[in-house]
């Protein structure tokens, strides 16, 4: 993160030029302005990274700027510039919020440390939210690897799209890995020191959904006490990932249409046009076109996000990597429950290679943790495997005496393995898809 975007807040218009000129010769992106109504407005308007703020403005004071700059946009770094420093307003502007201080007169030398200082912060940051996240869910499923043709033609169309902003469409089964596949499509791109914000589509209530996409204004309806700056401001610089892009609302499908032609949006409660610098990656499981014809979603988005589009190819095509997956699985659960694990035995070996496995990866990501963590040996066996990869002799029968949970997740699996696609398995199971992918996440499949 070496550029970033920076607000020049004072009235003395030597100094905005002085900053200015010293900050856009280092490579940042500088905005300058002589009041509190200005700054405001171009914080609405941008996303800044940084603040240069004077503490005296003419007859306001710069003071009551910064929580008013920190409300709009948590996590700009804003930094003091006075002439009349004292411990007692640096001190009451540390505990407004501001990061640090610069007394006039100051040097090129004092800004251009100021900032990198700065942007050494945020980069920083940046990186500890990644590992955060990363400490969540880091499994052998995140690392890209495949000895399947097909799957290695994907992987190197998506290394060759990384490096420009054009947006990609990721398609495939759920379990696929079309997550793992937009984050290393962000890692390997210019933005990879920028956020990477992931929105899953059907897990957000569609009247929530807005709000989370594009922000919302203290009181712009029940329940919001205070302003949201949404994701795509957070990601500003990076890349936003939206995850079953196919479930978005029509209303969101509109405002999404505009921000993508012309990177501008309003937050709810606000009639002023913001714009931000985010790239977009989308993910469907369904059929997109289909949709389109059915009017459930509009062609011009289709047309916008289908520039760069990846179809990730499901585990049952390539056969020869589910025991190099459940492998690796075996050695991470393994580690992970104390166990030392050898390897599966040549039944369930079998049993693996013989599973059409619906819910391609996670599915066996799923059924290899549980044999980990039900066996009793050093070696998985048949018996060791869930059901759904075994069938028992004797099914579970309506009226045995099991919960109605227990009914329900098996015959969810096993309308999932005899369809075609989730939307074949919804409709037979007489729910919509979005219910679909919670009953799948509730019940691991």
């Amino acid at each position: 993160m070496d550029t970033l975007k920076i607000l020049i807040v004072d009235d003395e218009t030597n100094i905005r030029k002085t900053l200015a000129y010293c900050l856009a010769a280092e490579g940042h992106t500088v905005v300058a302005v002589s009041n509190p109504a200005d700054a405001m407005e171009e914080s609405r308007r941008l996303v800044f990274d940084m603040a240069f703020l004077d503490l005296k403005l003419g007859e306001e004071s710069g003071m009551d700027l910064i929580p008013a700059l920190l409300a709009d946009s948590p996590w700009i770094k804003i930094v003091v510039i006075t002439a009349f420093a004292s411990i007692e307003s640096v001190v009451e502007a540390m505990r407004r919020g501001a990061t640090d201080y610069l007394s006039k007169p100051f040097s090129p030398d004092q800004v251009k440390l100021a900032a990198g200082r700065i942007a050494r912060i945020r980069e920083l940051e940046t990186q500890i939210a990644a590992l955060k996240e990363n400490m969540q869910r880091l499994g052998p499923e995140d690392r890209l690897q495949s000895a399947n043709v097909g799957m290695q033609r994907v992987m190197e169309m998506a290394r060759k799209a990384a490096p420009s902003d054009a947006i990609v469409l990721l398609q495939g089964e759920s379990g696929t890995g079309k997550t793992v596949f937009a984050r290393a499509i962000h890692a390997w791109s210019s933005r990879a020191a920028r956020p990477l914000a992931v929105v899953a589509c059907p897990a957000i209530p569609s009247e929530l959904l807005e709000s989370e996409l594009f922000g919302h204004a203290k009181g712009a309806f029940t329940g919001a006490v205070r302003d949201n700056p949404g994701r795509i401001a957070a990601c500003e610089g990076g890349t936003l990932f939206l995850d079953e892009v196919g479930d978005l609302a029509p209303g969101v499908q509109a405002k999404l249409l505009r921000f993508i032609q012309d990177k501008e949006y309003e937050r709810l409660g606000e009639s002023a046009s913001r714009k931000a610098d985010v790239r977009i990656i989308a993910a469907t499981n369904v059929d997109l076109q289909k949709r389109v014809a059915e009017g459930r979603f509009r062609e011009d988005l289709f047309y916008r996000l289908n520039v760069i589009s990846l179809t990730v190819p499901p585990l049952r095509s390539r056969p020869e990597d589910i025991l190099p997956l459940a492998m690796d699985f075996l050695a991470y659960f393994g580690r992970a429950n104390r166990k030392r694990m050898l390897g599966f035995t040549d039944e369930a070996q079998l049993a693996l290679t013989s599973h059409p496995w619906p819910g391609n990866v996670r599915e066996l990501r799923n059924a290899v943790e549980r044999a980990v963590i039900l066996s009793c040996g050093d070696m998985i066996g048949r018996a060791d495997l869930p059901e759904s990869v075994v069938p028992a002799d004797t099914a579970l029968k309506i009226g045995d005496p099991v919960s109605l949970a227990a009914i329900e997740e098996l015959h969810i699996r096993r309308v999932l393995a005899a369809s075609a696609s989730l939307q074949a398995a919804a409709d037979v199971l007489g729910i919509d898809q979005a219910t679909l992918w919670r009953r799948r996440k509730a019940y691991g499949i």
